[in-house]
């Protein structure tokens, strides 16, 4: 079995993180975060993948390879302009003839794809789609399913009369190769808004299957910050969990909890406070900076008592003297916050 991970969004939603750094390999928790949707797949045995990209593509290629340092086979399609989700399965799946597993390239997931794989084997359908259940359904499209767990319609930001289930598209599909007689080639198409309602329209056998198990869209600045606080917190599966050790380089008077991933190439000073956080690498962390269920990405440096708390800081910012970064901040790369500045 193939898998094709579509990965060609800008990550608009994500600016100012994804200006120089494209959505797919930001790290969460200090590795590429394509690297475990490669795990998930790993899991299922599916080894042989296929990225397709569209912006800053050569900068994915030359993180991931051919995929041998991470055990499978990567190749690579690069859209000659958007297509859009169901645009972009049909440019890296036209030469493919079985079945495909395909996902969007920004949910982390921690399910078990065996078991979406065979439901759709066993349902003989054509497309299935794997959904999750939220909270509050209201910002969401939903999706709805019979009693036979077959799609019966999509509800697109609904009216609180209009709630009628709390399971929403979570951006892993089966597909069948009589799927690519949907897409037309070479035009931008979406999956959610127009190919799967044709496949209602056709009478397609067309199936849900309600994942159980972790599940979050990174595609925003908050998800993404709380995703790298779910991997360090051991929320997520990993086959190579992250290594929790300590520098040459921090202070033996610096406060790290047990919890938090600091890369150990950081250099951390006395009175410092980290907690709950993951830091990059050759951060410099300065004496009674604190740094609470924060990310700052590599070579950053947060001066004297300043406070980072909720937020993400950019690869080679400089947060100056006591300066203080509140919830829900994200800093772009390179940024300076002046001394005793609050953002």
């Amino acid at each position: 079995m193939q898998a094709i991970i579509l990965a060609g969004g800008k990550g608009t939603r994500l600016r100012p993180l994804t200006m120089h750094t494209p959505k797919p390999i930001l790290p969460i928790a200090g590795r590429p975060f394509l690297v475990y949707q490669l795990e998930l797949l790993k899991r299922a045995g599916v080894r042989d993948v296929t990225l397709s990209l569209s912006y800053q593509p050569q900068k994915i290629e030359d993180k991931l390879g051919d995929g041998i340092d991470h055990d499978v086979k990567i190749s690579y399609t690069v859209e000659p302009s958007p297509l859009g989700t169901a645009g972009a399965y049909r440019n890296a799946a036209a030469s493919m003839r079985e079945t495909i597993v395909v996902l969007n390239g920004d949910i982390l997931a921690d399910v078990d794809l065996n078991e979406i794989i065979d439901f759709h084997r066993n349902r003989k359908g054509i497309a299935t789609i794997a959904l999750a259940r939220v909270d509050d359904p209201r910002g969401y499209g939903l999706v709805d399913l019979d009693s036979e767990a077959k799609v019966r319609r999509f509800i697109e930001k609904p009216k609180p009369e209009e709630i009628t289930c709390d399971t929403i598209n979570a951006g892993i599909y089966v597909l069948e190769p009589e799927m690519l007689d949907y897409v037309p080639q070479n035009e931008p198409s979406m999956f959610e808004y127009g190919i799967f309602p044709r496949l209602l329209e056709a009478r397609e056998p067309f199936y849900g299957f309600t994942i159980e198990g972790y599940w979050r869209d990174i595609g925003t600045s908050p998800g993404y910050l709380q995703a790298n606080l779910d991997v360090i917190a051991g929320r997520v599966r990993l086959l190579d969990p992250p290594v929790f050790a300590r520098g040459e380089k921090f202070d033996p008077a610096a406060e790290i909890d047990s919890v938090s991933l600091v890369d150990p190439t950081c250099a951390i000073k006395a009175g410092a406070q980290i907690i709950n956080s993951v830091i990059g690498r050759n951060c410099y962390i300065e004496d009674r900076a604190r740094i609470e269920s924060s990310v700052v990405r590599g070579g950053s440096r947060i001066g004297t008592g300043a406070a980072v708390r909720g937020a993400v800081i950019g690869k080679g910012c400089h947060v100056g003297r006591s300066a203080i970064v509140g919830e829900g901040a994200s800093i772009g790369d390179k940024s300076v916050l002046t001394d005793y500045s609050q953002i």
